[in-house]
């Protein structure tokens, strides 16, 4: 009996200014599951960077927030600590964006083409990179990605559409942009098994075309999973 190809949606929390963007890592989800895959949101267990008041985007100095307890807001609960995860486990990895990511993931936000990847996430994107397996990166993660590649000695192509600022970081970290003018579209790494597009690096597009280039992305991850001889 034929299986359904796992995907791990890793999460950096809830909300776009300080941790996954939430209509992203939905669309995702929905896209996923219209693609036929089942999904088990992951987030590390740690504190974000900051907290972020959503209304007036600003910081509420003082206050600590949980990447795995604001997932759960997103995942209904249903979030796996990052430290029991394991790639075996998994045909494929997606990444939604999100300021999180460049800030709890990374601190790319902060250090652009000198930042450094958290450790336990760094071996997570690895784990899935050695084993050939499909990576989906949205909106900011590419560069996440970017920085994963440059520690492992590697390069791949990616996009996070037309933001001049973080395509330079990319290229300057030895992987290629692939410009694209429009969320709707997506960039494929034939060699390295990765999809990418932009979302709300177009942070006025509508929804409708957030969810064609993520779906796009999506379809396009779940054809390239391998699915086992015999499943």
């Amino acid at each position: 009996m034929a299986t359904h190809p796992r995907v791990a949606v890793l999460l950096a929390g809830c909300g776009h200014l300080d941790g996954s963007e939430i209509r992203e890592a939905v669309l995702a989800l929905l896209a996923l599951d219209q693609h036929g895959v089942s999904t088990q949101c992951i987030a590390p267990n740690a504190d974000q960077h900051h907290v972020v008041d959503h209304l007036t985007g600003q910081e509420l100095v003082g206050q600590r927030r949980n990447m795995m307890a604001e997932a759960a807001r997103i995942a209904r609960g249903e979030v796996l600590d990052l430290a029991k995860a394991r790639v075996g486990d998994f045909d494929a990895l997606v990444i939604p964006g999100g300021f999180g990511v460049a800030k709890n993931l990374c601190d790319f936000a902060f250090k652009g083409a000198k930042a450094e990847v958290r450790p336990d996430v760094a071996a997570f994107l690895k784990a899935f990179l050695d084993a050939g397996k499909p990576v989906g990166a949205i909106c900011i993660a590419p560069a996440l990605l970017a920085l994963a590649l440059a520690g492992q000695g590697r390069k791949g192509t990616m996009t996070i559409g037309n933001d001049a600022g973080a395509a330079n970081a990319i290229e300057t970290l030895g992987s290629r942009h692939e410009r694209h003018d429009t969320p709707r579209e997506i960039a494929v790494d034939e060699s390295l098994n990765l999809v990418t597009t932009p979302a709300y690096m177009f942070g006025e597009a509508r929804v409708s075309d957030i969810f064609t280039g993520i779906d796009r992305a999506m379809a396009e991850v779940v054809r390239r999973v391998r699915v086992p001889a015999g499943t």
